[in-house]
């Protein structure tokens, strides 16, 4: 037991060390929420995408805005561009998989929609390729990325990039400042 004892503490001491470091990053993380708020009031959308735990993290978020976070009110617009499996496995299939979110970003994204490109390493081909795209179109662009996220942070207008080098605390950074934004515009639409 005192090998997993020294693992909790391991992981809760990294986790700690991560979330302390984001009371630095308020006005880094202010504009994203400016924009989500300015969209959203604006009829324009949010659109997620990323990769594996990214994936997961973008469908999170999307569902946090169409359903609720915390109160009953009006549903909002979240889009997760990871969980259409037929465009997925098709776009792969016939094109490959690094334009598989930028292809959707050229079919659904509009001037003034949010796009939020979730890359924990900061490299993904695909991120940075729908960061692109979404940029042409007109959208603010955000990416939440890991410290060292340089291409799709420097893709990025706005760039969360967690303060870790692990990918499991920039993952959990990830979903806090998600959880942040995604409260913030439901304080707004309650």
């Amino acid at each position: 037991m005192s090998d997993f004892t020294s693992l909790f503490q391991t992981h809760l001491g990294e986790h700690q060390e991560a979330i302390l470091k984001l009371n630095a990053m308020q006005d880094q993380i202010a504009p994203m929420a400016a924009a989500w708020l300015t969209a959203l009031q604006s009829g324009k959308k949010i659109l997620f995408f990323g990769n594996g735990g990214s994936a997961a993290d973008a469908q999170h978020l999307a569902a946090e805005l169409v359903v609720r976070y915390r109160v009953n009110r009006p549903a909002l617009a979240g889009i997760a561009l990871t969980t259409d499996t037929s465009i997925l496995t098709a776009h792969s299939n016939d094109f490959g998989f690094e334009t598989v979110f930028s292809r959707q970003i050229e079919a659904l994204a509009q001037p003034g929609d949010v796009a939020l490109g979730i890359s924990t390493s900061g490299t993904s081909k695909n991120v940075l390729l729908a960061l692109q795209a979404a940029n042409h179109r007109g959208c603010v662009t955000i990416a939440f990325t890991g410290e060292k996220g340089a291409d799709c942070a420097a893709e990025a207008k706005l760039a969360f990039k967690a303060p870790s080098a692990i990918t499991a605390r920039i993952q959990e950074c990830h979903l806090l400042i998600g959880h942040l934004l995604c409260d913030f515009v439901e304080k707004a639409h309650a």
